[in-house]
C-alpha cells in the first residue's frame, strides 16, 4: 500500500508491464489536487499528453477546460487521471490486458486521493471501473454508487469533437456533478 502519489508515479514512470511502454515519450500519471473531492478518469493519453506528461492537454482537454470554466469547476481543485498511463498507438482504445496492467496504479491513486465523486469519461473508463455490463449511452448522466463513491459516467470529451450533439449531454452531466458537489460542500 502506498502513502503518497509520487511513490506510485515513480513506479509508473519505469513501468514495463505491457507493450504500451515501448512507444511512449513519457508516462502520463495524473494531475491535480492530491486530496480532491472530485476526480475525473479518462481513457488514456493522446499525442499531446504523451509529449507533455499531463492528462487532457490536447483538443479534448481544451474542450473539457471550456466546460470547467463555464461551470465554475477549478482544474486545480480536482484530480484527473486515465485508465492507462501510456499512449496507445494511433490513439486506439486500450486493450483489456493494457488496462489491466495499469488498473492497480489507478486503484492506488483513488485510495490515496479518496474522492467522493468520480466522473468517468467515456466507455473505456466506465467499463474498466464499474464493469463490462455498463455502457456509456445508457449509463451517462445517472449516478452509480459503489463502496461509498458516487460515479457519474459521461461522454469522453474526444467524443464531443467527433459528434457535437453530445456536448449538451456532457454539459448537463457536469452540471449535475457541480450541483451535488456544491450541495455537499465538496471542493470543485
Amino acid at each position: 500500500m502506498f502513502e503518497k502519489l509520487d511513490e506510485i508515479e515513480a513506479i509508473v514512470n519505469k513501468c514495463s508491464k505491457c507493450e504500451l511502454c515501448s512507444n511512449r515519450i513519457q508516462a502520463v500519471f495524473g494531475v491535480g489536487n492530491p486530496s480532491a473531492d472530485v476526480m475525473f478518469i479518462g481513457e488514456g493519453p493522446g499525442a499531446d499528453e504523451d509529449r507533455e506528461g499531463k492528462p487532457f492537454v490536447g483538443k479534448a482537454g481544451k474542450l473539457m477546460n471550456q466546460a470547467f470554466l463555464g461551470l465554475g469547476i477549478s482544474r486545480e481543485k480536482i484530480y484527473i487521471a486515465n485508465i492507462v498511463k501510456c499512449r496507445p498507438p494511433n490513439n486506439r482504445t486500450p486493450l483489456k490486458e493494457e488496462a489491466n496492467a495499469c488498473l492497480d496504479y489507478l486503484r492506488n491513486q483513488v485510495m490515496i486521493i479518496k474522492p467522493k465523486i468520480i466522473v468517468l469519461l467515456g466507455n473505456t473508463a466506465l467499463k474498466n471501473i464499474l464493469g463490462e455490463e455498463y455502457g456509456i449511452t445508457s449509463s451517462r448522466g445517472k449516478w452509480i454508487e459503489k463502496k461509498g463513491i458516487k460515479y457519474m459516467p459521461t461522454f469522453h470529451p474526444a467524443a464531443l469533437l467527433r459528434d457535437e450533439s453530445k456536448k449538451i449531454d456532457f454539459w448537463k452531466d457536469l452540471e449535475i456533478v457541480k450541483k451535488v458537489a456544491d450541495e455537499n460542500k465538496f471542493v470543485i
